[in-house]
């Protein structure tokens, strides 16, 4: 009698091991950090969930066509991208709508985290910031208009269009003339001082590099990557120009129809939590979109952090760099990368 238990009782845990192991939630995130993350996120959730991540890195663009190839039979159960590229899967049915009812942590969202393209299609997790970082032994930089200045001419690197700050650098630009939505008059500007600018850079990487090396002593960056600068051991300063700071904003989707909702939405919450928020602030891989998150002076300091901040960013709305991408890059590759 006892061998027979002991034989069920092996049984039993085989058994549940082996339908631990068919618990898998595949997710789709940018590469940064990922050790970082694996510490901070993923090997806890595991943890609580008795379930196996796979982790999937890459580009938007790489990512977002994987989405698309299988729509009709899903390989990735969530994601994190951004803002318009989500609300470019919406547009083509590839991810459907939040039920918050399932997150017990979407009142602990800032208000502009809970529904950022409407019609509930995703659900915020972490903000930042763009401003200028600059030399300030060697400038001031009280407004964006003062990135195209005459003092600037020959020391400034602007991003290119078709990154993120590309066209947040132009709605600021346009702010600092007085110019609000139709942001061609920016963009034939920024042609007409071209040979004024260093370079148009893709990645964050390639401009602290020039500014290590003194060729660039200005230039828009995300506050994410503000850490570069901050530590270089060189006189780098954040501006805090009049017309104040871009900001943006990374979502969670989930993707249509691919049957692993229960565990994406589990992912999601854990995720969006106090705790985890604060773990990922601390460690400085993202800043949060918790409102309850409280961060040591340190981590706030590298961070988009704090409702003072986040409620005064100028964000530009998904819809409107969907729409007119296609345009912008079209007069952008005319008029200033000639």
């Amino acid at each position: 009698m006892k061998s027979t238990l002991s034989i069920l009782a092996l049984a039993s845990f085989f058994g549940s091991a082996a339908h631990a192991a068919d618990k898998t939630l595949t997710i789709s995130v940018y590469s940064f950090a990922q050790d970082e993350y694996r510490e901070a996120l993923y090997d806890p959730f595991e943890a609580i969930c008795g379930c196996k991540l796979v982790v999937e890195t890459g580009n938007s663009v790489e990512r977002m066509a994987k989405i698309e190839a299988n729509a009709a039979d899903p390989v990735i159960d969530m994601a994190v991208i951004s803002t318009q590229d989500a609300l470019a899967l919406a547009r083509k049915d590839l991810i459907q709508p939040l039920d918050s009812a399932k997150l017990s942590n979407f009142d602990k969202l800032y208000d502009s985290a809970k529904d950022p393209i409407g019609d509930n299609m995703a659900v915020g997790y972490t903000f930042y910031a763009s401003s200028i970082v600059y030399r300030s032994d060697l400038v001031d930089i009280s407004s964006w208009g003062d990135l195209l200045g005459e003092e600037m001419a020959g020391q400034v690197a602007l991003p290119n269009i078709t990154t993120t700050q590309g066209p947040l650098t132009l709605m600021m630009l346009g702010k600092s003339e007085g110019i609000e939505g139709d942001l061609s008059p920016v963009i034939s500007e920024i042609g007409a001082h071209s040979d004024d600018i260093v370079t148009f850079f893709s990645r964050s990487s390639e401009l602290v590099q020039l500014m290590n090396q003194q060729e660039v002593i200005a230039a828009p960056v995300g506050r994410f990557a503000w850490g570069s600068f901050k530590d270089a051991g060189l006189p780098f300063a954040w501006a805090e120009p009049e017309e104040g700071q871009a900001g943006g904003m990374n979502v969670m989707v989930m993707t249509k129809g691919n049957g692993n909702e229960e565990l994406a939405y589990q992912f999601m919450d854990y995720w969006l939590s106090t705790e985890v928020q604060t773990k990922i602030g601390e460690m400085l891989i993202d800043s949060p979109a918790n409102k309850e998150v409280e961060l040591s002076a340190e981590a706030a300091e590298n961070l988009t952090y704090g409702a003072d901040v986040i409620e005064s960013l100028n964000i530009m709305p998904a819809a409107e760099v969907l729409d007119k991408r296609e345009g912008w890059v079209e007069q952008w590759n005319a008029e200033v990368i000639q």
